[in-house]
């Protein structure tokens, strides 16, 4: 028997993932180790946060693999609507940017679980697993970090500047990254002008920098690994 049909015949013991990332080749990687599984299936892959949505509807899954960036398009805000719509359904973050700067976030946004993209094959079903069966995950190194600020009671600010800015500041700073001028991320993200310049003065005070040069720098600069498509709200 085939495992699609196996997972039709007895669909309790095969659990549906849903994969949400705009890069096909992390998509079919996922799948591929996937494959391989006897209690885990792909039920479904989609490029876009929009797209994710419908899938949802007519896949069930039984948890959703997810980016945090997909493009221009915010990956966590459809976290924040799965918290919201779908409280019960797993979340788990797979990503290429720094789980030290990101993990603690997401975990507080509503995802179950972050992992690096770069993480082995195994850690990475160890994962998947854990975040289906209730747990959270994170890799030991950012357990660590947060148990040991829990019990020392320190709640001193990072010496990352990235982490001295909002959920709304780094994804302005993404997309100046990105090349979009003021009045096209005021267009994304239904803000006015004005609202974003001010949101790019704050951001160069934070960042100890003092012109637009500066920031544009310092954006491009980023972006690969540090800057992410992050949630709307502060």
């Amino acid at each position: 028997m085939s495992k699609n049909s196996a997972c039709a015949t007895a669909r309790h013991s095969v659990r549906r993932v849903l994969i949400v990332d705009d890069q096909p080749v992390v998509r079919q990687g996922v799948r591929q180790v996937l494959e391989d599984t006897d209690d885990l299936i792909v039920c479904g892959e989609v490029d876009a946060a929009g797209n994710a949505r419908s899938a949802i509807e007519q896949m069930k899954p039984d948890i959703l693999i997810c980016d945090i960036s997909l493009g221009r398009v915010d990956g966590i805000d459809l976290v924040r609507y799965l918290r919201s719509h779908y409280p019960g359904l797993p979340i788990l973050v797979l990503s290429a940017l720094d789980e030290t700067v990101y993990a603690e976030r997401m975990l507080a946004l509503g995802a179950s679980g972050y992992i690096m993209k770069q993480a082995p094959m195994e850690t990475f079903l160890m994962s998947l697993r854990r975040v289906l069966d209730g747990q959270v995950y994170v890799s030991e190194a950012i357990s660590s970090k947060m148990l040991s600020r829990l019990a020392s009671g320190d709640s001193s600010v990072s010496a990352d500047p990235l982490d001295r800015l909002s959920n709304r500041e780094l994804q302005i700073l993404r997309l100046i990254g990105s090349g979009a001028g003021t009045r096209e991320i005021a267009q994304l993200l239904h803000l006015s002008v004005k609202t974003i310049e001010s949101h790019r003065q704050r951001i160069k005070r934070k960042l100890s920098l003092t012109t637009g040069v500066q920031l544009l720098r310092y954006a491009v600069l980023n972006r690969g690994g540090a800057i992410p498509t992050l949630p709307i709200a502060n």
